[in-house]
């Protein structure tokens, strides 16, 4: 007769539990974890990709060593893969005399274990679909070694939470980055989007495709900032390369309705908002700066500022910017925000890859590893990136105009290579030089050199630099007809004193700048140019 005691009952109850409700992993036997992987999988592909050539060339860019978990595959792998870089025949043979000279053959588990991966395996069509399993496993190994460690970090107390969150998004990149590549497209699906996108250009009344400056004459050779490029804007200091990008986001997203996002490595956020007030509420930066403004000044600064609160201007002052930590900036921006244009002020103060895997020698291999990023980021996010640049001295000793050149950008001639467009800023006035070569004052005047254009031609642009209100605009003002047809408004009235250019040249018809004040029925997105 069987008992009943407790004892028994338990045991009954324990027994009926294992027979019908097995645990699914070793954690619920409180065996611990095992890390994510796919060992048979791998066992599988190795062996495809020793039987056959055609699904290698499939999946070898999308695999590397440590994509699998097991270190005897690792090693296989990393034969396979150097067989395969060599231009040699990649098969059992091959890769057995492969690890055997490179000593690795007892690690990968000797000859019989090669030669049981090729007899395991059955079919070679679903090596791809095998591959991609084996680095999802590999993404979830990669998530719990940066978890595990910002877990650890977040324990200590003598780290910076800042500096930790700045790591966790620099890791979290750097694995999607690694992991995550586009695919090829054919030539028939690049050509569909090549003829939508063509459409739309085509409605486009204005003739701008891309985000505008706001300058007239530029946008017309440009066409707007196009996205995916990486536009360069240097000058020596002095010449108004702040002035000028300022001046152009605040065209783009005023008057456009743009959202463009200000890095300021140089300038404080308090800096360039006050640069932005000057210029929109036409009160001397001086003034602004000292805090000196006379009541009649007040009015006006309140009056013409209401809508820069609704600006889509996102300014971010970080000092010594990384080249990661911009990447993380933006991308988060361009989820939330949106962002249509970046800026950097200035390239030259930003450092390149601290991690240790990028460039770790002189100077100019770091800027150049920056310019290449920027260039990345351009493409990846899909926006136009424009990067300020210094130039070094010997525009200073050159003789002559000193115009700059694209030789004279400072650090690296990687600037130059990966540049879509490289524009000057040249003001003669501040070599002393008040006339041109035909004897018309240029005084107040500044050039847009454009020295290198992939898509466009080489036109220079003339603009007028408004020193006390910080800011640049069309030199030529198109006055704004009256109900006669008559221009009402000239330079002059439009808070700048008469240049000598406007004096002498007073039945020129002048084109305004969108930085001043047109009518409330202006349409900037219809108005043809």
């Amino acid at each position: 007769m069987e008992s009943n005691n407790p004892s028994s009952i338990s045991k009954k109850a324990n027994s009926g539990y294992n027979r019908s409700n097995q645990p699914a992993r070793l954690s619920d036997l409180g065996l611990g974890k095992l890390p994510p992987q796919a060992p048979e999988l791998e066992e599988a592909l190795l062996g495809a990709l020793m039987l056959e050539k055609e699904p290698l060339a499939n999946v070898i860019e999308l695999l590397k060593p440590e994509t699998f978990y097991k270190e005897a595959h690792q090693k296989i792998f990393q034969a396979i893969q150097g067989l395969f870089q060599a231009s040699q025949p990649v098969d059992l043979l091959t890769v057995n005399n492969y690890l055997k000279v490179n000593g690795d053959l007892e690690k990968a588990g000797g000859t019989s274990y090669l030669a049981q991966l090729t007899s395991r395996v059955s079919s070679t069509s679903n090596v791809e679909f095998h591959a991609r399993i084996i680095i999802e496993q590999f993404i979830k190994r990669q998530l719990i070694h940066v978890s595990s460690e910002i877990q650890r970090l977040a324990y200590e107390d003598t780290t910076d939470v800042f500096q930790i969150l700045d790591r966790m998004e620099q890791e979290l990149f750097s694995i999607a980055e690694s992991n995550i590549r586009k695919n090829y497209e054919s030539m028939s699906d690049i050509l569909k989007k090549a003829i939508d996108e063509l459409e739309k250009k085509q409605k486009q009344k204005s003739g701008l495709t891309g985000i505008p400056s706001g300058f007239t004459e530029l946008d017309r050779h440009t066409s707007g900032w196009q996205k995916q490029e990486l536009i360069i804007i240097a000058a020596r200091p002095g010449m108004g390369k702040t002035a000028f990008v300022v001046s152009a986001c605040r065209n783009a997203a005023l008057d456009f309705g743009h959202a463009v996002a200000l890095f300021s490595l140089e300038m404080s956020s308090i800096q360039l908002v006050n640069r932005i007030v000057s210029a929109e509420a036409e009160i001397e930066a001086e003034k602004i700066r000292k805090g000196k403004l006379e009541p009649h000044e007040w009015q006006q600064l309140h009056t013409k500022i209401d809508k820069l609160f609704q600006a889509p201007i996102y300014i971010d002052d970080t000092p010594a910017l990384s080249i990661l930590e911009l990447r993380a900036k933006c991308r988060r921006l361009k989820a939330q925000k949106n962002i249509e244009l970046i800026v950097i002020d200035y390239l030259q103060l930003m450092t390149g890859d601290t991690s240790g895997k990028g460039a770790s020698g002189n100077r100019e291999q770091e800027i150049a590893q920056i310019s290449r990023a920027l260039k990345q980021l351009a493409k990846e996010l899909d926006v136009p990136v424009i990067a300020l640049s210094q130039l070094n001295r010997s525009t200073e000793t050159r003789g002559g105009n000193k115009k700059p050149q694209l030789s004279d950008l400072r650090e690296s001639g990687a600037i130059e290579q990966d540049a879509d467009q490289v524009m000057f800023i040249y003001r003669p006035e501040y070599y002393g030089i008040t006339t041109d070569e035909q004897g018309n004052s240029i005084a107040g005047m500044g050039e847009i050199i454009m020295a290198k254009n992939r898509s466009g031609s080489l036109e220079n642009v003339w603009l007028k630099f408004i020193g006390k209100f910080t800011k640049y605009c069309d030199l030529d003002f198109q006055p704004f007809a009256d109900g006669n047809g008559n221009g009402v408004f000239n330079l002059s009235e439009l808070g700048d004193t008469a240049s000598q250019f406007e004096q002498r040249n007073s039945d020129s018809v002048f084109k305004g700048s969108k930085m001043n004040l047109p009518p409330a029925d202006f349409d900037p997105l219809n108005e043809p140019f």
